[in-house]
C-alpha cells in the first residue's frame, strides 16, 4: 500500500514495478525489451522517469508513479495501480 498526499491509501497491482500491465504494454509490443531496459535503469536510479528510447517523449517510471500515491488515470504505460 502507498499513501497519497491527501491520506487515502491505494493499493498496487499485484506484480512488480518493473513489469507493466498488458493492456498497457503487450508482450509483443516492438521494442519492449529496450523499453523495459529504460525503465529498469529510471528505477535503480530512483528517477522520476526515462526518455522513450524509439520516439525521445518522457515516460513516468512505475517508481515515480507508486509514490504519487494514486493513478491519474491517463493510461501510463508504467502504472502500478492497473490490476
Amino acid at each position: 500500500m502507498v499513501t497519497s498526499t491527501n491520506g487515502e491509501r491505494k493499493p498496487l497491482a499485484d506484480r512488480p514495478l518493473r513489469e507493466p500491465h498488458e493492456s498497457r504494454m503487450p508482450a509483443d509490443a516492438r521494442h519492449q525489451q529496450e523499453i523495459i531496459e529504460a525503465h529498469d535503469r529510471a528505477l535503480l536510479a530512483d528517477a522520476p522517469g526515462y526518455s522513450d528510447p524509439r520516439t525521445g517523449l518522457f515516460v513516468l517510471s512505475a517508481g515515480f508513479l507508486a509514490a504519487r500515491g494514486t493513478c491519474c488515470g491517463r493510461g501510463c504505460r508504467h502504472c502500478p495501480y492497473v490490476k
